[in-house]
């Protein structure tokens, strides 16, 4: 039997999982989700010696069930392959108490590329399986990653155009570098006056209107996407949770059956997401450790009950968790609710009315599973340079947050339990953060000779990602107002 999958906010609203791929979000505005999360068919001693490809296609085959075998193997193979820099695909690196589990050694060196490298294959193989004839617009919200992991998976893919929306003074210099400079005859970026919850609040708007949806589908296009809204996202991210118990089992660091922790810097929730997925697979996951930077409208959430974005956005050194809607917790909400679709709904309707709602007691005591923390600035700043200082080891800022949060958590619990810690993006991507945290000095430097200046004390080498746009030539200039985006897309599509 196929695994169905449903609407958060409406249960008549069932797709196959290829269908899901393509839409990326329901037509009544709700995240699809499966109809019942499956057991992990996987022995510890055959886990701890598969490869990364093989942990995908064990864990993506009980979600994508209308894939074929070689449909699925051919999308695993076309995106794990020599565009990550390491044979392993998501190390762990060991220090100073943690594994850093190093998702950031694909082509745009951040978390994303696990994703986002295999859904361009994934939404090609769905459109050629429900015989769909328009060609796909990728339309995308981006706090600095995602933008360019879709942008280079979906450049010159056959039947696919791709526009980013990203908020022209919320990412790091490097981040938007590599937008701005992104290559593909089907690529479109633009800046936009706002912040990163302006522009996916558009985004969600642009993929309600149906009278736009009328207008695309009578010039031949339909709208999906590459946001960690389209389930397409989520699924292979539960993936490297799984592959890093694997590596903690062959290390001899965990026995079989022994828990870990998991921590996440979190900012839209869809790879914390992920984890709890796999701990309800069965994956021996104990506390998920949800790490905000000041914008901790989660960390709020997951101590009160109350959910809020009535406040002041804040732009920190780590861009993108710079977010107050996290769109990936409805998913969470929704199963707290009992797979309540009409309660979901109701919450998610105070949302956009008020910007804030409150769960129930019931729902509260279901997600003691996670526990929150935050950092300010200041402390990852320490953070990046205490571990250097100590281990030689050099974070981002945003896998900083993270580990402030874990060795916070440690210290107030005593919880020695093993612990995994996301590493989100690496350090090159936000050079400038990093270095100024390791010492003052480097304050006024040029970036790349910051970049060239990290390399060397890290004894690590410039990733390709980085040299390509040292002199890159800018081909996307275009910056407009929050409330253009849907002019914006009409003239990329030539649609009157």
């Amino acid at each position: 039997m196929d695994l169905m999958y449903r609407s958060t906010r409406n249960d008549k609203n069932r797709v196959t999982a290829s269908q899901a791929v393509l839409k990326g979000l329901a037509e009544d505005g709700g995240l699809f989700v499966p109809e019942q999360i499956p057991r992990l068919e996987l022995s510890p001693e055959a886990l701890a010696q598969m490869t990364y490809q093989e942990t995908a296609y064990a864990v993506m085959k009980q979600y994508l069930t209308d894939y074929t075998e070689q449909e699925l193997k051919d999308c695993i193979r076309s995106a794990y392959d020599e565009k990550f820099d390491t044979e392993e695909i998501a190390p762990l690196h060991e220090a100073g108490g943690a594994y850093y589990l190093e998702l950031f050694h694909g082509a745009t060196i951040a978390f994303k590329d696990m994703a986002l490298s295999i859904l361009p294959y994934l939404m090609t193989t769905a459109a050629r399986k429900n015989h769909e004839d328009k060609e796909i617009v990728i339309l995308t919200a981006t706090s600095g990653d995602t933008g360019k992991a879709a942008l280079a998976g979906f450049a010159d893919v056959p039947g696919t155009k791709i526009l980013v929306f990203y908020p022209k003074n919320g990412v790091s210099a490097v981040q938007e570098k590599q937008m701005v400079t992104q290559k593909g005859a089907n690529t479109c970026v633009i800046g936009i006056h706002g912040n990163f919850d302006d522009a996916q609040t558009g985004v969600k708007q642009l993929f309600g209107d149906a009278a736009l949806g009328e207008a695309l589908a009578k010039a031949g296009y339909r709208f999906s996407s590459a946001n960690s809204i389209n389930i397409g996202r989520l699924v292979p991210q539960i993936v490297y949770y799984v592959y890093a118990y694997g590596r903690l089992l062959k290390s001899g660091a965990i026995q079989a059956g022994e828990r870990i922790n998991v921590v996440v810097p979190t900012g839209n929730f869809g790879n914390i997401l992920a984890a709890y997925y796999a701990k309800c697979m069965g994956l021996p996951i104990g506390r998920l450790i949800c790490a905000s930077n000041e914008n901790k409208v989660l960390y709020d959430f997951f101590r009160t009950g109350v959910y809020d974005r009535n406040r002041e956005f804040i732009l920190t050194s780590s861009p993108s968790m710079d977010i107050l809607i996290s769109s990936n917790l409805e998913r969470l909400i929704y199963r707290m609710a009992g797979d309540d679709a009409k309660e979901n709904a109701r919450l998610m309707a105070e949302l956009s009315a008020k910007g804030s709602y409150t769960v129930s007691e019931a729902m509260k005591t279901a997600m003691q599973d996670f526990t929150g923390g935050f950092a300010t600035m200041e402390e990852v700043a320490a953070e990046i340079a205490r571990l250097y200082s100590e281990t030689g080891y050099v974070l981002d800022t945003h896998t900083a947050v993270a580990s402030r949060v874990y060795h916070v958590y440690r210290e107030q619990s005593g919880d020695r339990t093993p612990a995994v810690i996301a590493s989100t993006a690496s350090p090159y991507k936000f050079a400038r953060s990093v270095m100024e945290a390791i010492d003052p000095k480097y304050a006024g430097m040029d970036d790349f000779a910051l970049i060239d200046e990290l390399s060397r004390i890290s004894g690590t080498k410039v990733p390709r990602a980085i040299e390509e746009i040292r002199s890159a030539e800018v081909l996307h200039d275009k910056v407009i107002d929050k409330t253009q985006m849907e002019a914006a897309v009409k003239e990329f599509l030539g649609i009157r």
